[in-house]
């Protein structure tokens, strides 16, 4: 079978700093299917030779050290270049026949890639519907990876997913996040399902609350002619946040298989208990750092949120009253994203307390970035001081353990996609029950202002209210930037 990887916006950022390296990696430790080869399209006007020579030093730059002159000379023999207007028919049409003669008129596995603006995912795949790219009447395989956001609002994905399913049916089309595709994402289902240790506890018997934070350390910078249109809620929560959650919250499907995975993460959307205004105002916290109003790009006066925290409620057996606190924000106190399964107190506590207060109850911090791994708190002894106790950890870290380092998200997600393997993607139902969760919270933050607009100062975790928005309910955040070290893989 011959395989084409077609890149739509080829002469973007994503592809240059991303699809192709991680492609490259894939060709170099020979997962890449033989036969395949990858096709850039985009009005710019490059040829083979100059769009070849382009992707050379850009990979070169974000591989690094592992960049191998010859093996990329031999990767390059498989990547070739289109230059033409997705919006155009006669430049489509000139697609459909380079493609043709690359795969020498037989039968093909094309994986379409939508690398460009959300703005022509629509026109783009009407056009490949069109021009009869989507047609599998050869023996081909076709299949599309849409990139994110997909929708803006639950009515605008509900009218991509039509557009997609005009020209493709669901099982041919790959909606990524690259979240899904980090090896400490995929690690969460192991925890759970491959250990009989944490099944038992995972639940609302032994768990007081969990946290999911994804912080990151930048500000806007140059994207403020997209952020301010977007927001955390749309740029961070709906997706990214969403996902992790239902990693944690799933119950554990029958098989590994990609429509019963992606069932049990969409059972857990379909319990979460839908916002209203005043579970919104209550359960919600906005805010935005003090200087995103200087940004370029950004409208004066602008009450986008930077920063959102937010309490959901899972209506189901194993979760009921068991709050799971969701937090995302720019210009914090450093670049983590950790889901904290914070466990009760003991039912009766024999030990006195400590200097510092009350003890703290067993903590499990599940690090996804940098420094993937895991860490368990728990109480212990402090030796020779009678029966003092005093918190401490068992830590397993992925770069320690494993000398390989840890491969980009996107070889994992291009490689599934382009073998039919949808486990880590989302479904069209999955997307727009995001949405039923977010467009609420979204639409009493933009109309009715509610709750107010905190602002807070780049370095920190956010607005001091979502400090005593937690303190009013008997908790705290995790206010602590990566437990695990990130460190380069030891020497063979």
């Amino acid at each position: 079978m011959n395989y084409s990887i077609v890149i739509f916006g080829a002469s973007g950022d994503l592809t240059s700093r991303k699809l192709v390296p991680a492609l490259y990696s894939l060709f170099c430790k020979k997962r890449l299917p033989e036969n395949t080869r990858i096709i850039g399209f985009s009005r710019t006007e490059y040829t083979d030779t100059a769009w070849r020579e382009a992707l050379a030093a850009s990979t070169a730059r974000f591989v690094g050290s592992s960049f191998d002159k010859e093996a990329w000379v031999r990767f390059a023999e498989f990547v070739h270049y289109q230059p033409g207007d997705l919006s155009q028919a006669m430049d489509l049409a000139a697609l459909g026949q380079r493609l043709s003669e690359l795969e020498s008129r037989t039968p093909s596995t094309r994986l379409y890639y939508l690398s460009t603006a959300p703005k022509f995912y629509e026109a783009a795949i009407a056009g490949l519907g069109a021009q009869g790219l989507v047609d599998e009447s050869d023996g081909g395989v076709r299949r599309m990876v849409v990139e994110k956001p997909f929708g803006t609002n639950l009515a605008s994905a509900r009218a991509l997913n039509q557009a997609v399913h005009r020209v493709l049916p669901e099982k041919r089309v790959f909606r990524i996040d690259h979240y899904l595709g980090k090896e400490s994402v995929q690690n969460l289902l192991v925890l759970r399902f491959a250990n009989t240790i944490f099944e038992p506890v995972w639940n609302r018997n032994y768990v007081d609350h969990v946290q999911i934070t994804v912080a990151e350390e930048v500000e806007v910078g140059r994207r403020g002619d997209y952020y301010d249109g977007s927001g955390a809620l749309r740029d961070m929560v709906q997706n990214h946040l969403l996902q992790l959650l239902m990693f944690t919250a799933m119950e554990a499907p029958s098989r590994l298989d990609a429509d019963l995975v992606r069932d049990e993460k969409a059972k857990v959307l379909r319990s979460i208990r839908v916002p209203d205004a005043a579970s919104v105002e209550r359960d919600t916290v906005r805010g935005q750092y003090r200087k995103y109003r200087d940004e370029p790009g950004v409208a004066r006066g602008t009450t986008t949120a930077t920063f959102a925290a937010l309490k959901l409620s899972v209506d189901n057996w194993r979760w009921q009253g068991v709050p799971f606190y969701l937090r995302t924000g720019k210009a914090m106190s450093c670049r983590t994203t950790q889901i904290i399964i914070q466990f009760r107190e003991p039912p009766h506590m024999m030990f006195s307390k400590t200097r510092a207060g009350a003890l703290d109850a067993n903590r499990l911090v599940l690090q996804i970035q940098p420094g993937e791994g895991i860490q368990l708190h728990f109480q212990t002894k402090v030796p020779d001081a009678g029966m003092q106790l005093r918190m401490t950890d068992l830590e397993f870290s992925f770069r320690e353990e494993f000398r390989a380092g840890m491969p980009e998200a996107y070889e994992r997600l291009l490689l599934d996609a382009l073998l039919g393997d949808a486990s880590l993607f989302a479904r069209a139902d999955e997307v727009e029950l995001a949405w039923e969760l977010i467009d609420p919270i979204q639409r009493t933050w933009d109309e009715q202002q509610r709750p107010s607009l905190r602002f807070y100062d780049s370095g920190g975790w956010g607005p001091q209210e979502s400090t005593e928005w937690m303190a009013e309910q008997g908790r705290e955040w995790f206010d602590v930037c990566p437990v695990l070290r990130s460190v380069p893989p030891p020497p063979p």
